[in-house]
């Protein structure tokens, strides 16, 4: 079963490797946006619990990159593959569990999103940010990576064409980009949106990187959170995968 994962892993990382430094690139245009507007820009102007924006603001980059680039490196090719292109039958035909296929899809939506994580962090040092990065704080991103991933492989299963992923995008990640703690708390909002931004994933990604970031404990009631998260996406997706090979 491992060998089958890491097969289908490395299908898309060969993929991925033809065009590394074209992705790296593309990856740095927004982080070096959020981070000359919030770094040297608005947050030069402004203290978060009394530290530095920038140091408060990189760990929310980071959650908000690391969800969408492991979302979309799987959900938008599976999509396709499944509805237009029709290549997803070639695996449902080939000597691999449907299991193995989950499993390789999802790590390579965690390779892409840890990459251009990485970057972000190299970056954001480079702006002067502050924040430790250790054990706790990877486990966390990395964690992200999976989570997310794994929920681009329900959408994608789930989609019925381009214009619903897209749609989905829209009434699903766009809102959690923007109020789930990545660029301010949401202490101010109004105590009913508060509990419902508690439910959704990415709020507790931003809370135990942000955590980890500063003091470099490991916030277990979110990292709870997103593994059960995490679970449940990737039980869905295995369901799914056994439906349609049956």
């Amino acid at each position: 079963m491992i060998y089958d994962i890491i097969t289908v892993c490395w299908r898309d990382w060969l993929v991925l490797k033809r065009r590394l430094g074209r992705f790296i690139l593309a990856r740095m245009i927004s982080p070096i946006l959020y981070l000359v507007a919030f770094g040297w820009g608005l947050g030069s102007q402004i203290q978060a619990y009394q530290g530095r924006y920038i140091d408060f603001v990189v760990p929310g980059i980071l959650a908000l990159n690391s969800m969408l680039l492991s979302f979309n490196a799987v959900g938008s090719p599976l999509n396709m593959s499944r509805l237009y292109h029709k290549t997803l039958e070639e695996y449902l035909v080939a000597p691999i569990s449907y299991t193995s296929f989950v499993f390789g899809k999802i790590l390579s939506g965690m390779l892409r999103g840890f990459i251009s994580s990485s970057v972000i962090i190299l970056l954001a040092y480079l702006f002067g940010a502050h924040f430790k990065l250790g054990l706790v704080f990877w486990f966390v991103l990395v964690l992200n990576c999976a989570l997310f991933a794994a929920l681009g492989f329900v959408a994608a299963m789930y989609m019925g064409s381009h214009e619903e992923m897209a749609n989905f995008n829209t009434y699903v990640l766009t809102p959690m980009s923007f109020l789930c703690g990545t660029f301010f708390t949401a202490d101010r909002l109004p105590v009913l949106m508060q509990y419902v931004l508690e439910v959704l994933p990415l709020t507790h990604t931003s809370h135990a990187l942000r955590q980890a970031a500063g003091s470099g404990e490991l916030l277990w009631s979110s990292a709870l959170v997103m593994i059960l998260y995490t679970a449940g996406f990737i039980g869905i997706s295995i369901v799914k995968m056994r439906q349609c090979k049956e």
